[in-house]
C-alpha cells in the first residue's frame, strides 16, 4: 500500500510507485549515491589539492578528475562483448560494490598517511570502470519492477534526483570539507555505494532476470559514424558537441585551483560555484520549451557563445561575488543544451537512422569531456587557472564563430536543414526496410522459442529502456559524469 508521506508529498502519479516494495527499497539508494556523486564534485578536486606535491597540483586535479570519469567512458565502449548479457542486477551491484571498496580505500590510505597521488588516481580511475555499465543497469532494473504505464514517472524521480544531487551534494561538501578532510567525504559517498548494493542485493522476483542495455551500442556506432559521413549537417552537430564538451573539461581542473590559488578561499566557494551552476541548469532547462519555438541552429550557436562568454571574467581577475554571479548564468545558458543538440539530430535524421545515429553520437561525446580534462591538468600547470579559464572561454566562442560561419556556408549552399536527397535517401530507405525485416525474423524466433526468454520484454536492448538508459548518459550536464 503506498504509504501516507507519499501520499501528501508527492502528485499523484507518482503515489502508485511507492505501493511496490522494492522501488521503496531502491529510490533512497539511489538518491544517497546520487548524492554522494555530488558531493565528490568537490571532494575529488579538493583532496588532489591537498595531497599534490608542491607545484603539481594542477596535473594531479586534471588526472584525479579525468581518473573519475574516462574509464567509465572505455569500459562503455570496451565491454560491451562480456557485460551485456549479464542481469541488470548483477551490474549494479557489481559497479556499486568496486565504487564502495575502492573509494573506501582512499580515507583508509588518507588515515594511514600513504594516499600517494599516484595510488589516489588508481584507486579513483578502477572506482569508475563500471559506472556506466551500473549507470544503465539502474534503468533496466526500474523496467523490470514496474509496469510499463509507471515507468515514465520512475525514470523522472529517478532523475530528478540526479539533477538535485548537483545542486546539493557540492554545497554540503563545501561546507563539510572545512572541518572535516575531502578523504572523509569520498569516504561518504563510498558509503552511499554500498548502501546501494546492499539493497540492489536484496531485490528479487523479476529484477534478477532484468538484462541491462548496453551505455553504447558499439555495432551500431560504427554504422552510425558511416552514415553521419553522408550527412554533413549532423557531422556538424556532433561535431559542435564534442568540441563543446572538450573545451568544458579543462574548467574542471582550473576552477578549484582558481579557488585555492588566485582567491585564496575554502572549499565552501567552490561548493557555491557548483551548487549556483546546478540552479542554474535546472531553470535553464525549463525554457526549452519557449527556445524550441525559435530556428534551433542558431539557438544553439548562441548558447555555445554565451557559455564561452561567461568564462571570460574569470581571467580578468574579476571578484568572487561576480564570477558566482556569471556561473550562475553560465548554466542558465547551458541548460537547453543537451535537448536542443538531441532536436537537431531527430528532426535531420531520417526515421530509419534514428536509433543508429544516435549511438554513433553517444559513443563519441563519452570521450570529449574526460579528455578535456586529462588536457586540462598539464595547462593549468603551465598557464595557470585564471588564464586556462579565460582561454577554455575564448576558444568556445571561437567554436561558436567558425560553425556559425559553416553553418550560413551551409545554408546557402542548401546542404543544411533539408531531407537527405538521392543516394542517401534510397540508403535511408534500404536501411528502413533492412530493419523492419529483421524485426519480424526476431518476432517469428521469439514466438518460436515459446517466450523463454521473458516474452517481448526479454530483449531491452532495443526497447524503451534502452533507449531511456541511452538518453539519460548521453547528455550529462557539466559535472554531473562525477
Amino acid at each position: 500500500m503506498t504509504s501516507s508521506w507519499a501520499s501528501r508529498l508527492l502528485p499523484s502519479a507518482y503515489r502508485p510507485l511507492f505501493g511496490h516494495v522494492e522501488f521503496r527499497r531502491l529510490l533512497p539508494a539511489l538518491a544517497a549515491s546520487d548524492l554522494g556523486d555530488g558531493m565528490s564534485v568537490v571532494a575529488v578536486a579538493w583532496l588532489a589539492v591537498e595531497i599534490a606535491p608542491p607545484g603539481r597540483s594542477g596535473l594531479l586535479v586534471g588526472a584525479a578528475i579525468a581518473a573519475y570519469a574516462l574509464p567509465g567512458a572505455v569500459g562503455a565502449l570496451v565491454f560491451g562483448r562480456w557485460l551485456r548479457r549479464l542481469p541488470a542486477q548483477r551490474l549494479v551491484a557489481a559497479d556499486s560494490w568496486i565504487r564502495a571498496t575502492l573509494l573506501g580505500c582512499v580515507p583508509l590510505a588518507w588515515l594511514l598517511g600513504v594516499l600517494h597521488p599516484v595510488l589516489y588516481v588508481v584507486l579513483l580511475a578502477g572506482s569508475s570502470v563500471l559506472h556506466a555499465w551500473g549507470s544503465a543497469g539502474k534503468y533496466s532494473l526500474l523496467a523490470r519492477i514496474l509496469p510499463p504505464e509507471q515507468r515514465l514517472a520512475a525514470n523522472a524521480l529517478v532523475s530528478s534526483s540526479a539533477s538535485a544531487s548537483i545542486i546539493i551534494g557540492p554545497a554540503v561538501a563545501g561546507f563539510l570539507a572545512t572541518v572535516l578532510s575531502p578523504a572523509w567525504l569520498i569516504g561518504i559517498d563510498a558509503a552511499s555505494f554500498a548502501v546501494l548494493a546492499f539493497q540492489v542485493g536484496r531485490l528479487g522476483g523479476a529484477a534478477t532476470t532484468a538484462e541491462t542495455a548496453a551505455p553504447v551500442d558499439t555495432g551500431q556506432s560504427a554504422a552510425g559514424l558511416h552514415l553521419l559521413r553522408r550527412q554533413p549537417e549532423l557531422l556538424g552537430v556532433l561535431a559542435l558537441t564534442w568540441f563543446f564538451n572538450f573545451l568544458y573539461g579543462p574548467v574542471e581542473v582550473a576552477l578549484p585551483l582558481h579557488v585555492t590559488a588566485d582567491l585564496h578561499a575554502e572549499s565552501s566557494l567552490l561548493g557555491l560555484y557548483w551548487t549556483f551552476f546546478g540552479v542554474g541548469a535546472v531553470v535553464g532547462g525549463l525554457t526549452v520549451g519557449a527556445l524550441s519555438r525559435l530556428p534551433l541552429w542558431p539557438v544553439t550557436l548562441a548558447i555555445v557563445a554565451g557559455w564561452g562568454c561567461v568564462l571570460v571574467p574569470f581571467g580578468l581577475g574579476a571578484p568572487a561575488a561576480v564570477t558566482l554571479v556569471c556561473f550562475a548564468l553560465g548554466g542558465v545558458i547551458y541548460g537547453p543544451f543537451t535537448a536542443l543538440s538531441y532536436t537537431l539530430f531527430q528532426d535531420r535524421t531520417p526515421p530509419a537512422w534514428l536509433t543508429t545515429v544516435l549511438a554513433a553520437r553517444g559513443a563519441a561525446l563519452l570521450t570529449a569531456a574526460p579528455v578535456g580534462t586529462a588536457l586540462g591538468g598539464p595547462l593549468t600547470a603551465a598557464m595557470g587557472p585564471r588564464p586556462v579559464l579565460a582561454a577554455s572561454g575564448l576558444a568556445t566562442i571561437a567554436l561558436a564563430l567558425v560553425a556559425a560561419a559553416l553553418w550560413a556556408w551551409g545554408s546557402r549552399r542548401g546542404a543544411i536543414g533539408g531531407e537527405p536527397k538521392g543516394e542517401a535517401k534510397d540508403e535511408a530507405k534500404d536501411e528502413a526496410k533492412g530493419e523492419a525485416k529483421d524485426e519480424a525474423k526476431d518476432e517469428a524466433t521469439a514466438q518460436s522459442k515459446g517466450g523463454l526468454e521473458g516474452g517481448p520484454e526479454g530483449c531491452l536492448e532495443s526497447g524503451p529502456v534502452g533507449r531511456l538508459a541511452e538518453s539519460a548518459e548521453a547528455g550529462p550536464l557539466p559535472g554531473e559524469s562525477k
